[in-house]
């Protein structure tokens, strides 16, 4: 017997509540604590936090599983789907528009039943030329591998094709009954029971974090995500598959499962509230220049630097980032270094660089 699925008891999970207690009260304080701040912003700000929270999730429940998209392709289609206005909208290829559509069905539309073929069309977005269906291990068993071929180490092998109406069936009768289980231990498991069943060919990763997040929904009543369960998971990648891979080859006692992701839960909470405080300052950066009149094009560059612009800002970098001339360019700093917006670096000539006042 290697894995949690094989063993007899399958499915019945058990923890110990007593550990876990603690890290949910730490879950549930942040959580109010987060959504007490968000009531104190007016609506503006709050689309602002729950448009970058939302793109960041895209991109880094992607960058988990390899792939890369396009942030502005993200954040335009996320954008144009719940009708916020950002100025341009840039077109975005059918991947993005798969994976926002999927994160924001699973999250805005939690209250509607989890079913079979729900999941399957959340496949269908996600890759657009293949028919959602449970996979047929027609290749042979589904395995989560890691080496060079020859030297090939196996992690975790699912359970087989033939086993997957069956499993499919009970899990999705548990998430439509109404236990007396915490919503986020529920998310928890959720994620965890789904992605041991691993019942596609691929994008199961995506599904499960959709999973997790739709319950995390249904625990707070609302269709606004404001941290970024994904994002912690990404930079967590490695002890995020070590504690799964563990699980695999345990008991149905998934007390070490459960606490892992309830404590990488409280630090995207914690994250949160960092990334709100930037939301603030750059709403605060904007009513400071309310007075000063600029371009379409100055706009946007301001917003890049609030946004966490990499490495100096130079006439060239605002020049091929605003895709002007390099005399326009110039003088567009030179009217914000004298409006009080911008302020030169120490270096001179070519090589001189640009910051917001205020921002060492």
């Amino acid at each position: 017997m290697k894995y949690v699925h094989e063993r007899p008891e399958w499915p019945r999970f058990h923890w110990d509540d007593t550990a876990l207690v603690p890290l949910l009260a730490e879950v549930r304080y942040r959580q109010g604590r987060l959504l007490g701040r968000l009531e104190g912003l007016g609506f503006s700000l709050q689309q602002d936090a729950l448009l970058g929270t939302l793109t960041t999730d895209v991109l880094k429940t992607s960058e988990i599983e390899g792939e890369r998209l396009d942030a502005e392709e993200v954040r335009s289609s996320i954008a144009r789907r719940l009708g916020i206005e950002i100025g341009t909208l840039n077109p975005a290829d059918r991947n993005v528009e798969g994976v926002v559509e999927m994160m924001l069905d699973a999250t805005g539309e939690y209250r509607t039943p989890l079913t079979r073929e729900r999941l399957w069309r959340w496949y269908s977005w996600l890759f657009p030329d293949q028919t959602g269906q449970w996979r047929d291990d027609a290749l042979g068993p589904m395995q989560v591998v890691s080496g060079p071929i020859g030297r090939q180490r196996v992690h975790y092998e699912a359970p087989a094709a033939a086993r997957l109406p069956q499993e499919m069936a009970a899990f999705l009768d548990w998430l439509r009954a109404d236990e007396a289980i915490d919503g986020v231990l529920r998310s928890a498991l959720a994620h965890l029971w789904f992605a041991t069943i691993h019942p596609f060919d691929d994008g199961n990763g995506r599904i499960a974090r959709a999973i997790a997040d739709r319950e995390l929904a249904r625990s707070e009543g609302s269709r606004q995500r404001f941290y970024s369960m994904s994002a912690q998971i990404r930079l967590e990648r490695k002890a995020y598959y070590d504690i799964f891979e563990r699980t695999q080859r345990g008991t149905l006692d998934i007390t070490a499962w459960m606490a892992w992701f309830l404590a990488c839960l409280s630090r995207a909470i914690a994250q949160a509230q960092t990334e709100l405080s930037a939301v603030l300052a750059k709403a605060q950066f904007w009513q400071s220049v309310a007075d000063v009149p600029l371009n379409a094009r100055q706009r946007t560059m301001l917003n890049r630097l609030l946004d966490g612009f990499e490495g100096h800002l130079t006439n060239a970098k605002w020049a091929a980032l605003g895709k002007c001339s390099p005399d326009t360019a110039l003088r567009d700093l030179q009217y914000l270094v004298e409006r009080g917006v911008l302020a030169k670096g120490p270096e001179g000539g070519r090589s001189t660089s640009y910051r917001r006042i205020g921002n060492s």
